[in-house]
């Protein structure tokens, strides 16, 4: 009885030990890691766009020189040319510098147009008379004997219109008349002499159409040249490599359509915004000829020196050379460079950065003293 006890009891204990193994839940099978992902084949490298092939020398100088449309004006220059005397063109020296040419005394050509500084200001407008803000950018004399026409808008056939131009204006220089200008001129001997000297067949040698005159003689001498001339003449190794890509996509983008001839610029008037409109209030040619295809149309300006000309564009709102090489790129042509072909274009462009006349060109002359008939100076 005892021994049936004790196999019961066992037979209990080992069924306990068996409903407490069953009572506990088998951990869950561990998930299966994820397979991982395959990495994706590398896109293949595009090929290198082939190389832009270069130009010859022959075709790029072709665009450089002065074009048959332009031989009218080119004889026009030539001949003016041959009455520009070591007179006048002293003379137009002088009066280049002289501020009483001005109401104030205070204003000169020399002021909007220095001639150390290439020719400009580096104003976006200059100032004038009382401090009046002009309207558009002064831009530079040198070369400007070569364009078709003067001023921004043209309104000026000949560097002689032009030197006339500011002396009455009220907004520049602001003389109230001619009689005021004869008046201060002969009131100084040494200018009288001058005068006749430079003329000696009029009858009146003192006059503004000589001043004008000689003002212009002095102005047609006003050129530079550079290392791009030497490339122009033959020398093939006057531009670096980086110059000469620059001056390649230069000409085939079409940059040569408007800048062109030797001034590389000035033979033409263009609609600013040709191909996406270009955000200006002013009507450029339109103002002169009130014909509705010269609107926002202004006369091509050179492109020498244009690395210390700035800054740029007919309101002298662009004060970055790359920028304004977007801006034409985009507005012009309809089309936009790389960041590597922006660089290059203004590297062909400061090729053209020409040396400065000597000091007997650029230092103000010693002017003759005002004498007591001479008209004082008029704030007003």
């Amino acid at each position: 009885m005892m021994r049936s006890r004790l196999w019961l009891g066992v037979g209990l204990v080992s069924l306990g030990s068996m409903a407490v193994s069953c009572s506990k839940e088998s951990p869950a099978p561990a998930p299966a890691a994820a397979p991982a992902p395959t990495a994706a084949a590398p896109a293949p490298t595009p090929p290198p766009e082939p190389a832009r092939p270069q130009m010859s020398h022959a075709k790029l100088v072709a665009f450089f020189r002065p074009a048959a449309s332009q031989a009218a004006a080119a004889a026009a220059l030539a001949e003016a040319a041959k009455t520009d005397s070591p007179e006048r063109i002293a003379l137009g020296r002088m009066l280049f510098f002289e501020n009483r040419l001005s109401k104030n005394h205070d204003i000169s050509c020399n002021s909007c147009h220095d001639l150390a500084s290439f020719g400009v200001d580096g104003k976006a407008t200059s100032l004038g008379h009382k401090g009046q803000k002009g309207s558009r950018n002064s831009p530079t004399v040198f070369h400007a004997a070569g364009h078709v026409a003067q001023f921004w808008d043209g309104r000026a056939a000949t560097l002689e219109e032009q030197a006339a131009g500011p002396m009455m204006n009220p907004m520049e220089m602001a003389m109230p008349d001619e009689k005021r200008l004869l008046a201060t001129l002969n009131s100084i001997p040494e200018y009288v002499r001058a005068f006749k000297a430079a003329y000696p067949k009029d009858k009146k040698p003192v006059s503004v159409t000589n001043a004008a005159r000689s003002i212009a003689s002095f102005e047609r001498g006003l050129i530079t040249t550079s290392r791009f001339d030497k490339f122009l003449a033959g020398d093939e190794q006057a531009l670096s490599e980086q110059e000469r890509r620059g001056l390649d996509l230069f000409a085939a983008s079409g940059c040569t359509t408007c800048h062109n001839g030797p001034s590389v610029g000035g033979t033409s008037f263009q609609k600013l915004g040709l191909i996406e409109e270009y955000p200006t209030e002013d009507k450029g040619r339109f103002g002169v000829t009130k014909n509705e295809e010269d609107m926002h149309k202004f006369r091509v300006p050179t492109l020498r020196n244009v690395e210390k000309t700035g800054p740029w564009f007919h309101d002298g709102s662009v004060t970055e050379l790359p920028e304004a090489v977007r801006l034409m790129a985009k507005h012009q042509l309809g089309m936009s460079f790389t960041e590597p072909e922006v660089e290059d274009i203004v590297a062909f462009l400061k090729s053209l950065t020409g040396e400065l006349p000597g000091a007997d060109v650029l230092t103000p002359p010693t002017l003759p003293p005002s004498t007591r008939t001479t008209p004082k100076p008029d704030p007003t």
